[in-house]
């Protein structure tokens, strides 16, 4: 099976390896995945070395939330980030966009306490910063590279890290689900993320999965109150509920998705192949945590 969605290049006016903001304001409404609340979310352009950073209009002194690994609060079916009493959970799928349209630094105001979820994948929010546009800015982006093989492991899920000369994801999963079953999922990010082989026509539009006899229980414990047939692939033993799927591999690809979300807490995806198996937010988190005392910037980079 094909992708389903193919998207034409935008323009990159930018200079070679240079930062990117937003050309343009844009807004995005919708449903909290866990928290079933409704949100607005305006993605605003933000200056050279500002990074992405959530602002919660919402909340008294309008608080910023850094996308940053130390602000990680809880990792529970999403990632939610911290900052005092200011939180911002589900962030995973729109710093997926961000990082894989090469968008460095970003103001997102929202007004709520979680990324709406659109579709289910990244790309309401590829649509989302396509109509932005992006422009380059001169400071120079720093890349990141791996001194040595991390990692990190519990139980029979696993995630490492293996220096590399270039940045490749490889994930797989395994579910008794026959629908679902053993997958597997390897990729090499492009330099134009608009190709054929890129990442908004290969892992943005990957849809999150759930399992039809797990729904009641996650309800109960104050979860996925705003998931639906409409933002969500749902399996049951006799097979899938909601298709057709945009990808054989649709479920894998999802993992690969949110496994870049979460290493984007980094600053940007490493030089290294990273692999994962059988992994949750969690170990993406331990194992970016893991990383950061070995990675290294070229010299002179700042």
């Amino acid at each position: 099976m094909t992708q389903a969605h193919v998207f034409l290049p935008t323009e990159l006016d930018e200079p070679p390896q240079g930062q990117k903001t937003l050309a343009k304001a844009v807004l995005r409404q919708g449903v909290g995945l866990h928290g079933g609340e409704w949100v607005t979310v305006k993605l605003c352009a933000a200056e050279a070395g500002a990074g992405r950073y959530f602002v919660r209009t919402d909340l008294p002194d309008q608080p910023t939330i850094a996308a940053d690994l130390e602000l990680v609060d809880q990792t529970v079916l999403s990632t939610e980030l911290r900052r005092g009493n200011a939180t911002v959970r589900t962030v995973e799928h729109l710093l997926a966009a961000l990082v894989g349209l090469g968008v460095d630094n970003v103001r997102i105001e929202i007004n709520g306490p979680e990324v709406p979820l659109l579709d289910g994948s990244a790309l309401g929010w590829v649509e989302a910063i396509q109509a932005a546009g992006r422009i380059g800015q001169h400071q120079p982006r720093s890349p990141l590279t791996l001194g040595q093989a991390i990692t990190v492991q519990e139980g029979d899920a696993w995630v490492a890290a293996f220096p590399a000369a270039a940045t490749r994801l490889t994930y797989g999963i395994d579910f008794e689900v026959a629908a679902i079953g053993n997958q597997w999922f390897s990729w090499v990010p492009t330099p134009d993320p608009y190709d054929p082989e890129g990442f908004v026509n290969q892992v943005a539009p990957a849809r999150t999965f759930g399992l039809a006899h797990q729904v009641e229980y996650l309800q109960r414990q104050g979860l996925i109150k705003g998931g639906s047939l409409d933002n969500a692939l749902v399996c049951s033993h006799e097979g899938w509920l909601n298709p057709p799927l945009r990808f054989d591999n649709e479920p894998v690809r999802h993992k690969l998705l949110d496994l870049i979300g979460d290493l984007s807490l980094l600053g940007g995806l490493p030089r290294a192949h990273l692999v994962a198996y059988k992994a949750s937010h969690h170990l993406h988190v331990e194992l970016a945590k893991a990383l950061q005392p070995y990675l290294q910037r070229p010299p002179g980079a700042v």
